[in-house]
């Protein structure tokens, strides 16, 4: 078994390795208990299978606490023809999403089921229209047979407000508007994870403590500073152990603390262990269907950590890798019992994408900053006023070419970035009459023809 060389990364997640063979694997065991298909059961007492005689594998103690797990990224496709009407409109609202003008980009949006979902200007050639927002993006294909109508990602942020099916069940009511699904979901690609605090310094241990069928291991650090591992990248079956905090600073995240706190977090570093499973490791064990997945995510678990990937305390004594000893660490992550509650899910989800304002008011304060240095401003309301003023005469400036006024200048630009947030829907109210007129008209026309 070959393994690659540890590496530095700028990124403070672990990166892209070479890409591993797609071979054949065995399957995973199957989830003996009976289980809801939406993945999440609940416990009596609430705790998991034991890696040891004497505790729980989330027990309270110094070394390891299991804060919350479950599915964090999910991929579907479904098999259907989208509607005519609805690929007509989509066809005018890419080309809205392509002009030259703001405002004209500023409508392309399609609101539906509660959602203002942006139409992107760019498709590929198999799913040319894109719909998204902070819960789904949605891929739909032109009226076709032959391929999937749609490929839709869910957002690892609604994963932690519902669970799976319960997405699904609301995914699925949105593409019946937009066209006749004739089977049920399956299963493109699915991450599971888990979060845990532990005292185990996690680059204690070598590349060759890791026994895998992966072909590729590395390390990775920023500033010196440690942040994880990754195995097998790029393969039918990944995994990722790294420092989750970290990349939920950087990247603005902030709905997963209060969950970590709920499960007893007071601070200190949080470690993820993620195994993604791509959809052929899961077609060769007739793992297609989203129910089918959901039912057996024990035994998907309990193949990644316990026959694809253990993490081990090398004995050079002995030249035989599978007989070594188990690192104590694997032994609490890879008996997490999916059977079992996976934590608490954060219930106040909404299905736009924000920035944080920290982010806006640091680029409002530079802009500001800029002006008051450039012409020699000290006096913080002086500047503010100043700067303000000067604004309303960039925007008056800007208006007079194309015939609008300050403010029409500055809504156009709000409309364009709610276009983005998935916060303001600029259609006017006589549009909106008008599309939802030709909703109607199609659904009488369809139902008259029995459905087709």
């Amino acid at each position: 078994m070959s393994h690659q060389s540890d590496s530095t990364s700028s990124s403070n997640l672990p990166g892209t390795t070479s890409p591993e063979s797609t071979a054949a694997v065995r399957p995973p065991a199957r989830t003996r208990a009976p289980r809801a298909p939406d993945g999440r059961t609940h416990s009596e007492d609430g705790k998991g299978s034991s890696p040891t005689n004497r505790e729980p594998y989330n027990s309270n103690n110094d070394y390891f606490k299991l804060l919350r797990f479950g599915v964090d990224s999910l991929y579907l496709s479904y098999q259907g023809e989208i509607f005519p009407e609805v690929q007509d409109r989509l066809i005018k609202l890419k080309q809205l999403a392509q002009n030259p003008e703001a405002d004209q980009q500023a409508l392309a949006q399609f609101s539906i089921a509660g959602h203002i979902f942006e139409v992107k200007d760019k498709g590929s050639s198999v799913f040319p229209y894109v719909l998204e927002d902070g819960a789904f993006r949605i891929q739909l294909s032109r009226a076709s047979k032959r391929l999937p109508m749609a490929y839709v990602k869910l957002s690892s942020r609604y994963l932690s407000s519902v669970t799976p099916k319960e997405a699904e069940t609301h995914l699925r009511a949105i593409l019946n508007e937009l066209g006749t699904l004739t089977d049920t979901a399956h299963v493109s690609r699915l991450d599971l994870c888990a979060d845990f605090i532990s005292n185990e310094n996690m680059e204690s241990w070598g590349r060759e403590a890791w026994v895998t069928r992966g072909k590729s291991i590395a390390a990775y650090a920023v500033n010196e500073q440690f942040t994880g591992w990754t195995v097998g990248l790029g393969g039918v079956i990944a995994c990722r152990l790294y420092n989750k905090l970290l990349e939920m600073i950087e990247s603005g995240r902030t709905d997963l603390p209060p969950l970590w706190q709920a499960a007893g977090w007071q601070g200190g570093t949080i470690w993820r262990v993620e195994f993604q499973f791509r959809r052929e490791v899961l077609a060769q064990h007739d793992l297609i269907s989203l129910d089918s997945v959901l039912a057996n995510l024990n035994g998907l678990w309990s193949y990644a950590a316990t026959e694809w990937l253990r993490l081990t305390i090398p004995n050079p004594d002995d030249q035989t890798r599978s007989r070594w000893p188990l690192h104590p660490l694997w032994g609490y992550l890879s008996s997490i019992d999916w059977e079992t509650d996976g934590g608490p899910l954060a219930r106040s989800f909404k299905a736009t994408r924000l920035p944080e304002d920290k982010r806006i008011f640091s680029l409002g304060a530079s802009s500001i900053a800029s002006y008051m240095a450039k012409h020699g401003i000290t006096d913080y309301g002086d500047g503010l006023d100043r700067f303000l003023f000067a604004l309303y005469g960039h925007l008056q400036t800007s208006g007079d070419f194309i015939g609008l006024s300050a403010e029409e200048v500055m809504l156009e630009k709000v409309r364009v970035r709610a276009k983005e947030f998935n916060t303001i829907l600029n259609i006017n109210e006589e549009e909106q009459k008008r599309i939802a007129l030709e909703q109607t008209a199609a659904a009488y026309i369809r139902a008259s023809k029995g459905g087709l």
